[in-house]
């Protein structure tokens, strides 16, 4: 092999690993560290996510208990398809979502604020939250408080 060869060879093993470390680091792996637990805001997040993707499964696994049970039934007196397009058309003015660090009011329950912003309003639902062996799930809400708005979204600035 060519000094010249080896040059292009050792160049590109050397880019090859910093583009492993590059792309490790930005998926979260960190060698020997533990990957981080969910937290229950994750669960609020990919609730709604998954109300506005229409994916039924996914939301209906962030729910446990008699919420759980409910929503199941609601899912069973349609079809998957009409509560799919039913959690897309809740979430479809949805601006934006704001959701508060968990108050503790439990070992293995909190509660959280989440404020919806709506184009000419915001809304505050306060959800409860149990820790069990598949995570962090909402086990109830209580209900919804209009917030006065200043300033509807997307007003423009002067």
């Amino acid at each position: 092999m060519t000094k010249e060869r080896r040059a292009q060879a050792v160049t590109v093993a050397v880019l090859a690993v910093a583009l492993g470390i590059g792309l490790a680091r930005t998926t979260g792996w960190r060698r020997g560290a533990p990957a981080a637990a969910p937290e229950p805001q994750d669960t609020v997040y990919a609730m709604l996510n998954a109300a506005r993707a229409g994916d039924v499964k996914t939301y209906l696994g962030a729910y446990t208990g008699a919420m759980e049970a409910a929503l199941r039934q609601s899912l069973a007196e349609s079809t998957e398809m009409a509560f799919a397009q039913y959690l897309r058309d809740s979430t479809a003015e949805l601006k934006g979502t704001a959701v508060a660090e968990p108050e503790q009011i439990t070992a293995t329950e909190v509660k959280i604020r989440v404020e919806y912003v709506y184009q000419d309003r915001n809304e505050v639902q306060p959800m409860v939250l149990e820790q069990g062996a598949n995570g962090w799930k909402i086990s109830r809400t209580e209900g919804e408080e209009r917030v006065k708005t200043l300033v509807p979204y997307g007003t423009p600035v002067k």
